[in-house]
């Protein structure tokens, strides 16, 4: 009887951690981008997608992940994700991003995109390094025209 409940509880976990919805660590050198099939290897350019029911998309870059979006319907997502410029392979909130499109900056798909946590960090490298800031709907806007 007491191992019947252990198993029980065990399973109870079980069943519980893995609902959990949130972002997955990206393989970089192994994960492949689920738009242009790319592997995933730039630690500050990568993005994903989590879905509210847990399955999660990588790319290899934000403007792949954009160009993905239009194969969901945008209240399926739970999270936009994009890898912080400054902090190598920190995901951010996409949607609270701000980005630099800078031809200084090369990214993996020639967008020359980079996501910074926040506009002060964005500013800082705009100064040093040209480029126009957005933000993430703008940055929608302005890539899918």
């Amino acid at each position: 009887m007491q191992r019947l409940k252990q198993l029980s509880i065990v399973a109870l976990l079980l069943i519980f951690t893995s609902c959990n919805v949130g972002p997955q660590a990206i393989n970089y050198g192994s994960d492949g981008c689920h738009f242009c099939k790319m592997t995933i290897v730039d630690k500050v350019h990568a993005a994903e997608i989590v879905t509210k029911k847990g399955k999660v998309y990588k790319f290899d870059a934000t403007e792949c992940m954009i160009h993905f979006m239009n194969e969901f319907d945008v209240n399926d997502i739970k999270l936009y994700l994009s890898n912080n410029y400054t902090e190598p392979e920190a995901l951010i909130d996409a949607t609270k991003a701000t980005f630099l499109i800078s031809e200084n900056i090369p990214s993996p798909m020639g967008a020359f995109l980079s996501a910074f946590k926040t506009e002060a960090e964005a500013q800082k490298f705009q100064s040093e390094q040209g480029g126009r800031l957005f933000n993430w709907n703008q940055l929608l806007a302005h890539l899918n025209n």
